[in-house]
């Protein structure tokens, strides 16, 4: 154990030591206009993500839980694409446009605000025989779900490759609905949300070509932005 904590703290400074110098991005990376920087990897994360991810998926396997990414890096281009699909959808099923617009921010962000765009964050879930069919809900990570093994394990181990769950469930918490299955990599993303706020990059976001845009009025988007973003 003592050697494994001494590698995983030596993996951890030889990171810091690389990317120390690098504190500001540019604002296509942070709205998802252009994939993050050192991504070539089958997640497009940021190298040093993908690095901590693999060590994090290694570790995992050898106490038998083998980790499946189901979502990473997102462009602004895919975002939209969530979102219109979703606001499709809702609506046609006989909502208006404030509560399929509504629906949507329960778990979905609007394009050019999500953490995915900055290849930070990861969407996972255990590799299991049984048949899911729907993998993404809070339930299966509770007792006796499906993912339940999972979530101990990360609850110990992942903040230990610089991972956390950034939408828990403390009730007090405003903003997107519970997600066990996200994860950040706070060493970088905790950086980029720092840029992300100084550059003002919310207010340079186009909200105009995304469906219902029109449904969030000036007050809710300072909401959205406050507990979402800023503080999620």
């Amino acid at each position: 154990m003592k050697i494994i904590v001494l590698y995983i703290g030596l993996f951890f400074l030889a990171n810091t030591l690389m990317f120390a110098q690098e504190e500001t991005y540019s604002l296509e990376e942070l709205t998802g206009r252009v994939a993050p920087k050192d991504s070539e990897n089958p997640y497009k994360l940021r190298g040093e993500v993908y690095n901590a991810f693999v060590l994090m998926q290694q570790a995992a396997l050898k106490d038998s839980i083998e980790i499946e990414v189901i979502s990473a890096y997102r462009s602004f281009a895919h975002q939209r694409r969530i979102w219109n699909n979703k606001f499709k959808k809702f609506t046609a099923s006989g909502l208006t446009d404030k509560q399929a617009v509504q629906k949507i921010l329960k778990y979905s962000t609007v394009p050019g605000t999500s953490r995915h765009h900055w290849g930070t964050d990861i969407d996972i879930v255990q590799k299991v025989d049984q048949k899911i069919s729907s993998y993404l809900i809070a339930s299966n990570f509770n007792e006796n779900g499906p993912f339940y093994e999972l979530k101990k394990w990360l609850d110990t181990n992942a903040s230990n490759f610089g991972f956390e769950i950034i939408y828990t469930n403390d009730p007090n918490r405003l903003g997107f609905k519970y997600e066990p299955w996200h994860f950040t990599y706070m060493p970088t993303a905790s950086k980029m949300l720092e840029c992300y706020i100084e550059m003002d990059c919310f207010h340079n976001i186009d909200f105009e070509n995304n469906m219902g845009h029109s449904a969030l009025n000036k007050e809710e988007l300072n909401f959205y932005f406050e507990n979402h973003i800023k503080n999620p």
